[in-house]
C-alpha cells in the first residue's frame, strides 16, 4: 500500500514524464478489419479498443522492449514485441495483428468484475457476455430480450433474475445493478431498471456479473451487475439505419379473440456520427409503435441519444453521453376473470382486460446525462472520474384517478488504479449518490396519501488489490457504505470480498466469497397505493438486505470442439424484502383487513449449479450453446424456477451471407408465487422456441425472427400473459 501512496504523491512527476506511442491495425486472415478488438500491454494501464477500421493507439508507452497483445471475441489472441527508443523526442512503433478464427475463445475484456480491464484473464466471479453479434442475430428491440437468453439469467416481466437473486416484486426493486458504460442507472425511486433507456442499436455488448458485486459497486449489486457498453464514436463519417416491422399471432382459441384485425408493430432507429483522432460525436433517434398482443396493450416509444469523445491529450480522454426516452402505453393490468368482462363463458380471459381496468394508461419519461474522464499518468498509474444525472418521471392514469412520481438521481465517483509492478494491481475509489423523489403514492410527512417528498443519500469508499502468486492470482477488497434517508442517521454496511484463480490443466479454477447488500428503495419504504385489489401500506423501518455469496467454478476446453464453464454457487441472505399479506386492525371498528406490506424476511438460502457448454463442431459455420441452472431455495422463494435450460444454435454460410439460428428456453413451474391463494395459482412450465434467419450483403443486413414459434401460452407472473408468437423483419443499413 505504501507504494500506491507514493505513486499518488508523485503523480505530477509521473504525468510530466514523456512516453512513446504504439499504433497499428487488427485484421482477420482475409484482411477485413476487426472492430472492437482489445489491444494492450498486460499488467499496465495501457489498453485500447479498435475502431471500425481496426485501428488502435496506445500512449504513453515506456521506452524499451514491450509486449503488445491483441484479442477479440471469436479469434485466437496474438502478441508482438516492439522496441521504443528513449525520448526525447517520444518514439513510436507500429504493430499490426492478424487474428485467426477461434469460435470458442473467451471474451478478451472483462471490466465488470473488477472495474478494471481484465485483459484476457478470467475473474474470480462468473461473468457472462452478450456480444454485438448476439444482439444483431436476435434482432431484439430492447436489450432485456437478449439478456434473457444468457445462461443463468431470466427476465420476469421486466425484472432481471440472476441465479434466483430477485424473483419478482411488481417492479419495486432490483437486486441487480444496471450500468451504462460503468455509470449506475437504477431508478432513484423504485430501484428498478429501464431496459429501453438506450436504443438497442447503440449497444455494443453486455457484461453480466453473476454474484454479489457490492465490494466495488455498493447497493443494488446484491445478486449481480449488468454493464451495457455503448458503441464508441469511430473516425470518419458513419451512419446507421435500422427498420423493423412485424405482426402478432391471433389467440389460439376463438373464445379468446379480442379484435378483428391483426396486431402490428414497427419502428426505426437512425444514427449519424463524425469523428477525428481528437474529437467525435454521434446522434441517434428512433421510434416504435406496437398494437400489442392483448386487449388494451398499445404502446408508443420515442428516443433520442448522443455520445461524444474528446482526446484532450495523448493521456486524457473525456466522454460525454446522454439519452431521453418517452413511453406512452396502455396498461393491460391483470387478465379478466369470469363476470369481469365479456367472458364468453370462460373461467378467465387471458387476452382481455378486466372492465374495472379499462382506460388505464401510463406516460413514462426517463433520461440521463453522464461525463467521464480518464487520465493515464503512466503505464503504472491512471485515474478516472465521473458525474451523472438520471431522471425518471411517470404518470399513471386509472379511470378518473391518476398517480405520478418524479425521481432524480445524482452520482459522482473518483477512482485510481496503480500497477506497482507487473504482478500487482491496486484500485481505490469513492462514490456518492443522492436521490430525491416526489410522488403522490408515497406517504407524506403528515398524512398518508398526500404528495410525499423523500430523499436518500449514499456514500461509499472501496479498495481492492490483486497479487499474482506463481501461476495463480489472489484478489481481496472491501467497500464501506453509509446510507441516510431524509437526512436521518447513517446506516453503515461493510462489504468485503476475496477471490482467486488457478490454472488447472488447459482450464482455470476460480473461487470467490463476498458480501452483497441492497438498501431499501424509497418506493419500498413509503409506497401507499393499491395492487391486486389490496391496499399497500408503507414500512419506513425497512432494513438493508445483506447476504454472503460464494462460488467455486471451472472453465475448461472439452474434446477440442467445446468449452465448459460451470460453477456451484450459494447465497446466505438476511433480511430479504418481500411483500407480505398482513391483517391490520381498524382502531375504530376493530375489524381486520388484509393489506400488503413490504417486510424483511428473516433469512434465506439459495444454492445451485450454473453450467454453460459452448460447442463449435464446424468452426466458422456451426456453433451451439447449452446452459443449465439448478436452483434450490430454503425457504422456498417465490418466482424462482428450480430448473432453467437454454439451448441455442447458429449455422452460417459465409460466402452466401446466410445464417440460421434457434433459441429454446425451458423454465420449470415455480413452486411458489406471492400472495398464494389470493391470485390465480395456475401456472405451467415455460417452453419457448425462437427461430431466426439472416442475410447480409455489403452494407445491408436483413433479419427475420419468429419469437415463440410454437405459440405457447404461459405466464411468468400472476394473471399476466407472456407474448404470443410474433413475426418480425429487421433491416439494417450501415455506412
Amino acid at each position: 500500500m505504501y507504494r500506491t501512496v507514493a505513486l499518488l504523491v508523485l503523480f505530477p512527476v509521473a504525468a510530466a514524464a514523456q512516453g512513446g506511442v504504439v499504433h497499428g491495425a487488427v485484421r482477420d486472415p482475409r484482411g477485413t478489419p476487426i472492430r472492437g478488438a482489445v489491444v494492450g500491454i498486460p499488467g499496465t494501464t495501457l489498453y485500447g479498443v479498435t475502431d471500425a477500421a481496426g485501428r488502435y493507439r496506445l500512449a504513453p508507452v515506456p521506452a524499451g522492449e514491450v509486449r503488445v497483445r491483441a484479442a477479440a471475441i471469436g479469434y485466437a489472441p496474438a502478441s508482438a514485441t516492439v522496441t521504443l527508443a528513449a525520448p526525447p523526442p517520444p518514439d513510436s512503433a507500429a504493430a499490426d495483428f492478424t487474428l485467426q478464427p477461434a469460435p470458442l475463445e473467451l471474451a478478451p475484456l472483462d471490466v465488470v468484475s473488477t472495474k478494471l480491464p481484465r485483459f484476457g484473464e478470467r475473474g474470480a466471479t462468473s461473468v457472462a457476455q452478450v456480444t454485438e453479434k448476439d444482439l444483431d442475430h436476435r434482432a431484439v428491440n430492447t436489450v432485456d430480450e437478449a439478456v434473457d437468453k444468457a445462461g443463468g439469467v431470466q427476465i420476469l416481466n421486466g425484472q432481471i433474475n440472476i441465479r434466483g437473486s430477485t424473483g419478482y416484486i411488481q417492479g419495486l426493486n432490483s437486486r441487480v445493478l444496471l450500468l451504462v458504460d460503468g455509470v449506475p442507472m437504477n431508478q432513484g425511486d423504485r430501484g428498478g431498471i429501464n431496459w429501453d433507456l438506450l436504443p438497442v442499436d447503440q449497444i455494443e455488448r453486455v457484461d453480466i456479473l453473476k454474484g454479489a458485486g457490492s465490494s466495488l459497486y455498493g447497493s443494488a449489486a446484491f445478486g449481480g451487475v449488468v454493464n451495457l457498453t455503448t458503441r464508441d464514436v469511430p473516425t470518419g463519417v458513419h451512419a446507421r439505419l435500422r427498420l423493423t416491422g412485424g405482426a402478432y399471432a391471433d389467440p389460439p382459441h376463438d373464445e379468446w379473440r379480442f379484435r378483428d384485425w391483426m396486431g402490428l408493430q414497427g419502428g426505426f432507429d437512425a444514427s449519424g456520427s463524425y469523428g477525428t483522432e481528437t474529437v467525435g460525436g454521434r446522434v441517434a433517434a428512433g421510434a416504435r409503435h406496437s398494437d400489442g398482443y392483448r386487449e388494451q396493450d398499445e404502446r408508443d416509444h420515442w428516443q433520442l441519444a448522443g455520445k461524444g469523445r474528446w482526446q484532450a491529450s495523448p493521456r486524457t480522454r473525456l466522454d460525454l453521453s446522454g439519452a431521453w426516452a418517452v413511453d406512452r402505453y396502455q396498461v393491460p393490468l391483470s387478465w379478466c376473470k369470469r363476470t369481469g368482462c365479456d367472458d364468453r363463458g370462460q373461467v378467465y380471459q387471458p387476452f382481455k382486460v378486466d372492465t374495472a381496468g379499462e382506460g388505464a394508461r401510463t406516460d413514462s419519461r426517463k433520461g440521463y446525462l453522464a461525463a467521464q474522464v480518464r487520465t493515464v499518468a503512466s503505464e503504472r498509474f491512471a485515474w478516472q472520474a465521473r458525474a451523472s444525472w438520471l431522471r425518471t418521471h411517470f404518470t399513471d392514469l386509472r379511470d378518473t384517478t391518476s398517480e405520478f412520481g418524479v425521481a432524480n438521481r445524482f452520482g459522482a465517483e473518483v477512482r485510481a488504479e496503480a500497477h506497482p509492478d507487473s504482478a500487482r494491481t491496486v484500485l481505490v475509489g469513492g462514490e456518492a449518490t443522492f436521490s430525491g423523489v416526489t410522488s403522490d403514492i408515497f406517504s407524506g410527512a403528515a398524512v398518508a396519501g398526500t404528495v410525499g417528498a423523500h430523499s436518500q443519500s449514499e456514500f461509499g469508499a472501496y479498495g481492492e488489490g490483486e497479487q499474482r502468486m506463481g501461476a495463480g492470482r489472489l484478489t481481496a477488497g472491501a467497500r464501506l457504505d453509509f446510507l441516510a434517508v431524509d437526512g436521518g442517521s447513517l446506516t453503515a454496511v461493510l462489504s468485503p470480498r476475496i477471490g482467486g484463480t488457478l490454472p488447472a490443466g488447459a482450464g482455470t479454477l476460480r473461487a470467490s466469497l463476498g458480501r452483497g447488500f441492497r438498501a431499501p428503495t424509497m418506493a419500498e419504504r413509503f409506497v401507499h397505493t393499491y395492487a391486486l385489489g389490496f391496499e399497500v401500506i408503507p414500512n419506513p423501518g425497512l432494513r438493508p438486505e445483506t447476504g454472503w455469496s460464494g462460488e467455486v467454478g471451472l472453465t475448461t476446453p472439452m474434446l477440442r470442439a467445446a468449452r465448459l464453464d460451470a460453477a456451484v454457487f450459494w447465497t446466505e441472505a438476511r433480511d430479504l424484502i418481500e411483500p407480505q399479506l398482513i391483517l391490520v386492525v381498524d382502531t375504530i371498528t376493530t375489524d381486520t383487513t388484509p393489506k400488503i406490506q413490504l417486510q424483511n424476511v428473516t433469512r434465506a438460502r439459495i444454492v445451485g449449479l450454473d453450467a454453460t457448454l459452448l460447442a463449435a463442431p464446424i468452426p466458422e459455420h456451426l456453433t451451439a450453446m447449452l446452459a443449465y441452472t439448478y436452483l434450490d431455495t430454503r425457504p422456498t422463494l417465490a418466482f424462482r424456477p428450480r430448473h432453467l435450460l437454454t439451448l441455442s444454435a447458429d449455422w452460417t454460410v459465409g460466402w452466401a451471407g446466410l445464417g440460421l439460428g434457434a433459441d429454446f428456453r425451458y423454465a420449470s413451474r415455480p413452486e411458489r408465487i406471492e400472495l398464494e391463494g389470493f391470485v390465480d395459482p395456475r401456472r405451467v412450465a415455460v417452453k419457448v422456441l425462437d427461430l431466426r434467419a439472416e442475410w447480409a450483403h455489403g452494407p445491408l443486413d436483413v433479419r427475420v425472427l419468429v419469437a415463440n414459434a410454437l405459440d405457447y401460452i404461459y405466464n411468468l407472473v400472476p394473471e399476466t400473459l407472456a407474448p404470443v408468437r410474433t413475426l418480425s423483419v429487421t433491416a439494417v443499413w450501415a455506412y
